[in-house]
Parts: C-alpha cells; sequence; structure tokens
C-alpha cells in the first residue's frame, strides 16, 4: 500500500484568548481552536474539509504549512516533519506546499502586476531567470484560462472569478505537490464557483496535485472530493469515502448538515434538520461528546464520556457512541 503523502496526527491549537466574567475582573482563558485531529490524505487525491464557520477548519490548513504555529501534534508532508523545519529547509518545504486564500480580492497586492505576483514565488525560491519566469507566468496564465497577454495587467482589472485563477497560477508557479484550498468559491458567484472547481479537477489530473480542500458547501466538496472530513467545534466527527458519506452518514451532525442542504426539486417537502440551537462557546466547550447540546440522540453518557473516532463501515470512521 502507497504512503500517504500528508499525514497529520494529534494536531491540536490553542489560542490565548480574554473572556470577561464581570465589569471589574477578567481571566485568561483558552480557545481549542483545533483539538487532536488526525487524517492522511493520499497521492494526487483531494480530502474535503466541512463544517460550520467557526469549527477550525482553516486553522487546520494553515497549522499544515505552518502559517499558524501548532500547540501540538505532528504533520508530515512526503515523509517529511513539517513541524521540525526551520530556516532554509522550511523555506524548500514551501516549495512544495501552498494555499489558496479564500478572498479573491485580498490576496493579491494591488500595485503589483498580476504577471510579478504569478512570478513572486519563483523569485523567492531562485527558480529560472527573468525571462524565463515570465514564460513560465504565460504558461500558467493559460493553464487557468487567462491570456499570457494579462501579464502587465493590475487585479483591479479583473473580475473575482478572474482573480481566483490567478490566485491559483500563483499557487503552482513553484510546482507543488500539495495545495490547501482554503474555501477558495465562497465568495464567488454560483456559475463561477463551477468553473473555478472544475479548474482545479483539471489540474489535479495533469499534475497529480493533493489537495485539502476546505468548505462550507457541501454539493461543492462532493464534486470534487474523494474522500471528506466532518469537523465539529475543533474535533472531526466523521471521516468517510465521499459516496458512503452522502448516502448513508454516520454522525447525527453530518445528517443534519446534508438534510440542510436545499433540493431542486420543485415540490419535495424538505426535512428539517435535526438539531437546533447555535454552536457552543469554544471558550466552553460542553463535555463528553460537542455536540451533545445539539444532537437529538444524546444522553446523559456523552456527556461523561468523549466518542472516539471509530470504523463503522469500511473506511467510514464517526465519533458517536451509538453510530453504527
Amino acid at each position: 500500500m502507497t504512503a500517504p503523502l500528508v499525514e497529520v496526527r494529534d494536531l491540536r491549537k490553542v489560542f490565548a484568548a480574554r473572556s470577561r466574567l464581570s465589569w471589574l475582573e477578567r481571566r485568561r482563558a483558552e480557545i481549542r481552536a483545533v483539538d487532536g485531529v488526525s487524517f492522511d490524505i493520499g497521492i494526487g487525491e483531494t480530502l474535503g474539509l466541512v463544517g460550520e464557520s467557526g469549527c477550525g477548519k482553516s486553522t487546520t490548513g494553515r497549522l499544515l504549512l505552518r502559517l499558524i504555529e501548532p500547540s501540538a501534534g505532528s504533520v508530515r508532508i512526503g515523509g517529511e516533519s513539517v513541524l521540525d523545519l526551520d530556516g532554509t529547509a522550511l523555506r524548500q518545504f514551501r516549495r512544495g506546499a501552498q494555499i489558496i486564500f479564500q478572498d479573491p480580492f485580498g490576496s493579491l497586492d494591488p500595485r503589483m502586476t498580476i504577471g510579478d505576483s504569478i512570478a513572486e514565488p519563483m523569485t523567492i525560491h531562485g527558480v529560472h531567470n527573468r525571462a524565463g519566469r515570465r514564460a513560465r507566468v504565460g504558461e500558467l496564465l493559460t493553464m487557468v484560462g487567462l491570456p499570457p497577454a494579462y501579464y502587465d495587467r493590475f487585479p483591479h482589472e479583473f473580475s473575482g472569478g478572474q482573480r481566483q485563477r490567478i490566485g491559483i497560477a500563483r499557487a503552482l508557479a513553484s510546482n507543488p505537490r500539495f495545495v490547501v484550498c482554503d474555501e477558495v468559491v465562497s465568495a464567488l458567484d454560483v456559475s463561477v464557483q463551477a468553473q473555478i472547481v472544475n479548474l482545479l479537477i483539471d489540474l489535479q489530473r495533469q499534475l497529480g496535485i493533493a489537495y485539502l480542500f476546505i468548505a462550507h458547501d457541501l454539493s461543492v466538496v462532493r464534486h470534487i472530493s474523494a474522500r471528506v472530513a466532518v469537523m465539529y467545534l475543533g474535533k472531526l466527527v466523521e471521516i468517510a469515502p465521499t459516496r458512503t458519506l452522502y448516502r448513508s452518514p454516520g454522525h447525527p451532525y453530518t445528517q443534519a448538515l446534508l438534510a440542510a442542504v436545499p433540493r431542486p426539486t420543485p415540490g419535495v417537502v424538505r426535512r428539517k434538520p435535526p438539531i437546533v440551537g447555535d454552536v457552543p462557546s469554544p471558550l466552553d466547550p460542553p463535555s463528553g461528546c460537542r455536540f451533545r447540546t445539539r444532537c437529538p440522540i444524546a444522553t446523559s453518557f456523552c456527556a461523561e464520556q468523549e466518542p472516539p473516532l471509530r470504523e463503522i463501515a469500511e473506511r467510514q470512521f464517526v465519533a458517536c457512541h451509538y453510530a453504527s
């Protein structure tokens, strides 16, 4: 069996926060944004990571690339321990691991031409001379569906979808093996979303890139992902092959997310999601199972014992005491 490209074990990130107890008193508190997350991503595979806003999806993606320093855990990419790298070794690692950001407007420097923005990773890593970088940028623009003649234009001259294509080209400039796609379509129109997702799929087939595809839209994740991981309040509650998860979700939270997806069929009455209320504060998460305060099948045992991820079907792992 081929070893996975990305191996994440017990990854944790704790942020310090200040919580007001009264008008006169304050105390320091901790936010466990990512709390014991483990998963693998194979070579050329896409793992979708979904969950409500604030559950820790984007933080997880940034931890893998050490854009944020983890509090604990391990990350290995291509067999190399990412958390042990520093200096030149860390810079070399980042040639092979890149990120596409959510905001296609804020992620580009408005003072730089798009050609210079795409060439910047090559400049930093000393790849090609000036003429070679310009030629490579032309290839990348063509690859993402933009004319090479756009090299000398500035970001304000492009639409949101075009800017996201530019962001993709910049991420590919250093020939990465692994790319974190952080909500890359959430700021785009629905028709443009489909174009960008199809582009990412085509690029993966051509280049063999592995993706961590972070999103909150389950229909988009279904289209691009081989497997899906569901996150709730800093923890993974389910990981399964895409077909398995959408056909027979095992965790009550996953079931609720799928029930909330709009149905395009006229006249079909959509089943009401079986959960109510808001996500608890990460400053004071529930004991035991973190989903128990919104779960329709929770019992007193759920408050006492945190459920581990366990395999309930082939390659389907669920963190629920009563999943079967």
